[in-house]
């Protein structure tokens, strides 16, 4: 087991490159569009969703999930669910802080981690964002609800006290992401879904 352990932490430069994976911008370009100066400038679904519509930005979160998936997947086959933890937030960091340009906000990559580790809780908030997002059409909204429930769902259902801190974290991280879309929602100019460019 220790063996294990010492696998999973060997892996995380891996995490992190999975998590750098640039599915925004190259998704985007195969369209003809820079995504880093298109709209908000961000490369994350949202964005694209914003930019290019419905499908394009599906296909975008589909990947972005995946990566965190695919991170926290193999962590929990080399180290267990400490693995999952620890590669699945390789992930997260390498999506939100890639070397040498621009990262996401991590929601999704996020959540490819925590599908692996609680997928019937992200299933729930899944639909929870779905609901939030074409009700208010405003992605940050609905992005910035499921960031604070999951920590709270999974401190509620029992799960031990040091995943309930370490999502906390990863929540943490997620907010300190979204700041400037907390700034823009308060002065009312966050950009809707619908609203393109």
């Amino acid at each position: 087991m220790a063996a294990l352990q010492w696998l999973a932490v060997a892996l995380v430069p891996v995490g992190y490159l999975l998590g750098t994976f640039p599915s925004a911008v190259i998704v985007a370009r195969r369209r003809g569009v820079d995504i880093l100066s298109a709209g908000s400038g961000n490369p994350g679904a949202s964005n694209v969703i914003r930019v290019l519509g419905w499908r394009v930005g599906a296909v975008v979160l589909l990947l972005d999930f995946a990566k965190g998936a695919a991170a926290s997947g193999l962590g929990l086959a080399v180290g267990g669910r400490g693995g999952a933890y620890l590669l699945g937030i390789a992930a997260v960091i390498g999506h939100t802080f890639p070397f040498g340009r621009k990262g996401g906000k991590g929601v999704a990559a996020a959540g490819g981690m925590l599908v692996v580790l609680f997928p019937l809780v992200v299933l729930a908030l899944a639909v929870v964002w779905l609901l939030v997002s074409q009700v208010l059409k405003k992605a940050s909204i609905a992005s910035l609800v499921i960031i604070v429930a999951f920590p709270l769902t999974v401190g509620l259902t029992g799960h031990a006290w040091w995943e309930t801190t370490v999502i906390a974290a990863v929540a943490a991280l997620l907010l300190v992401r979204h700041a400037a879309n907390i700034r823009r929602l308060v002065r009312g100019e966050e950009h809707d879904l619908s609203q393109r460019g």
